[in-house]
């Protein structure tokens, strides 16, 4: 039976990052590269991306390269020749949403549907195959049943975010900062317009709700529901977080692997990693401890949840952290607490104050349950403590030297005057090496000692697994070092010449696109993805907003969700408290208004201009 392989894929804002990622056990990573990723401010150099494929093809761990923006006409060139170098450089596959690259003249490397493509339905994700795709990235909002049924109309891999911040709207579909801001997210410059406060008023001009970040999601936390992502046809795992320190890349990903690998090791023969080596943590990862805004399935439980679990983090965008306790009284700079944790030195503690503003302090000093402050605290006896940041855990993160490990066996045998010392490793690859050697025969004990000298892989990427020696020969401990040199050597060069790419995989010109009418919100930027979708039976195409400056002027929708604000505050219309509130609702921040039109056929909302 054939195993089907599971990938975790992490994010890599830059190579220190990435090899943090790779060590903690990730299969694959992605990154951006000199412009023209969905985070402008996670570029890296050729250069650099090319030291981050080199170190991580020694675990056969991919490497993808994010160049999912917009792309304009006077820009194909350079995306071309950008394409051309790193494929050079030796990276697996480019993740992409501006279809214009289909008709570049590039290289045959792999192709990845961003989750910008907003690939939803399954007849979205046929298509996205018959152009020649060979992972796609699915919307975060589907549920398992629609994951499935994409599953089964395609056959190439599924990917899905499991971890991280969420997109109020759907990815691809959120014109809000390009209109409002002239920062397009689909270039990269998302202003985050979904995380600033809003009033909620009605049309008559009530204030339903005030100062509250109605747009702003918890972050996405599917930790405990991988194998229902497996069952529903999911391969490849992504955490996102490209603008993440390493502390957090190290924790979540190291968690997620051994989440992975139970699964695997409870299924055996089922699954199989989709690349090598053993990562030997040197710490215990746990996500409330990092960088959250508390947790969220999403929609992945239930199109319509209706259990009351909330989606949003409407009283502040910032981190939450772990909930600790309470204020039990105030003296001065000091502030008594009951907690359930123990705090440290330098720890980082947010709040509600008197006010709802979200606020906090950093601790001086720990005495018992008293912290002690560097100002005073006007805080009221009762309020609930938040420990945003845990210096004790960040710190052991950061000193971290968790490494990674391939396993390999030696095998010491002497014949027709040579030495000889064979290697092989859980890669698959070989090596022998030999020297001419006229050796006596071994004294007791000189097996033992040959084994640990061979054993001894010290600073490489390598963990001897086994040793067998044959001949019972006498061998200078200065000779093994030599061959155990020479042989690991060898197994490098090999594992370069072994290595396995992916190719691109060839377009079906006769299939058709499922639309034939494109809008602004499908983001056709350029004349090539124009031409690409007339060859596909797009009879009418709008361009993107960002090259239609007229577009964004008033009623037009700049944010598609499948989060609905009526649900999230109780006030669905298909309820009576809904009903009592019927009227048309508005989102206002300083001098901008922004209408709220709700689908309720289709559990949506839109975000509209006015």
């Amino acid at each position: 039976m054939t195993r089907r392989r599971l990938e975790l894929l992490a994010p890599a804002k830059d190579y220190d990052v990435a090899i943090a990622a790779i060590n903690c056990g990730a299969d694959a990573i992605y990154m951006g590269a000199e412009g023209f990723g969905a985070r402008s401010a996670a570029s890296n150099s050729v250069a650099d991306v090319a030291r981050v494929v080199e170190y991580a093809h020694q675990f056969n761990v991919k490497v993808y390269v994010t160049l999912n923006t917009l792309i304009y006409d006077d820009e194909l060139a350079s995306v071309e020749a950008m394409i051309r170098q790193l494929y050079r450089a030796g990276v697996d596959a480019l993740i992409i949403q501006d279809m214009g690259i289909l008709r570049m003249d590039i290289p045959p490397i792999e192709l990845h549907a961003s989750t910008q493509c907003d690939v939803r339905t399954p007849e979205k994700a046929a298509f996205l195959e018959a152009l020649g795709f060979s992972q796609i990235v699915l919307a975060r909002e589907l549920n398992r049943a629609e994951i499935a049924e994409i599953r089964q109309r395609t056959s190439v891999s599924l990917e899905a975010f499991v971890h991280g911040a969420l997109c109020v709207s759907y990815s691809g579909r959120c014109q809000v900062s390009q209109a409002l801001k002239g920062r397009s997210a689909n270039r990269g410059e998302c202003a985050q317009v979904c995380r600033l406060s809003f009033d909620l008023v009605d049309g008559a001009g009530n204030t339903i709700a005030r100062n509250k970040h109605l747009l702003s999601l918890r972050d996405f936390n599917l930790s405990d529901r991988l194998p229902e992502l497996i069952a529903a046809g999911v391969d490849s795992f992504k955490i996102e977080g490209r603008l993440k320190d390493a502390n957090y890349v190290r924790n979540a990903v190291a968690y997620y692997r051994r989440e992975i690998d139970k699964i695997i090791a409870n299924n055996p023969g089922q699954y199989e990693h989709t690349s090598c080596g053993d990562a030997r943590l040197d710490f215990v990862p746990e996500l409330e401890k990092g960088f959250n805004r508390r947790f969220t399935h999403y929609f992945f439980d239930s199109r319509n949840p209706g259990n009351g679990a909330t989606m949003a983090s409407i009283d502040t965008p910032k981190a939450m952290g772990e909930k600790t306790g309470k204020v039990v009284r105030v003296s001065g700079k000091n502030v008594v607490v009951a907690s359930s944790v123990q705090f440290n030195n330098g720890d980082g503690v947010s709040y509600f104050d008197r006010n709802g503003q979200y606020t906090g302090f950093r601790i001086n000093r720990v005495d018992g349950n008293t912290l002690v402050l560097p100002r005073h605290l006007d805080v009221q006896p009762g309020t609930v403590l938040y420990r945003t940041y845990n210096k004790k855990f960040d710190d052991m993160l950061g000193a971290s030297k968790t490494v990674r490990k391939v396993s390999v066996d030696f095998c010491l045998r002497h014949g027709n005057g040579l030495l000889m010392l064979d290697a092989s490793d859980e890669r698959g690859n070989g090596a022998s090496c030999c020297v001419p050697a006229q050796l006596s025969d071994a004294e007791t004990g000189q097996e033992v000692r040959q084994r640990e000298t061979l054993a001894k892989t010290g600073n490489t990427i390598y963990a001897c697994r086994q040793v067998s020696v044959i001949g019972g020969k006498f061998v200078p401990q200065s000779l093994l070092t030599q061959l155990r040199r020479q042989a690991l050597a060898a197994l490098d060069v090999a594992q370069k010449a072994n290595y396995r790419y992916g190719y691109r995989r060839e377009e079906n010109r006769d299939a058709t696109c499922p639309a034939v009418k494109l809008t602004y919100a499908d983001n056709v930027a350029n004349a090539q993805a124009r031409r690409l979708y007339a060859e596909h039976g797009v009879q009418e195409m709008e361009p993107a907003m960002e090259v239609a400056p007229g577009k964004s002027g008033k009623g037009v929708t700049v944010m598609h969700t499948r989060y609905c604000l009526r649900r999230e505050l109780g006030i669905c219309l298909k309820t009576d408290a809904g009903r009592k509130q019927a009227g048309k609702l508005f989102l206002r921040h300083g001098e901008t208004t922004l209408a709220l039109e709700f689908d309720c056929k289709n559990c949506e909302m839109k975000v509209v201009t006015t």
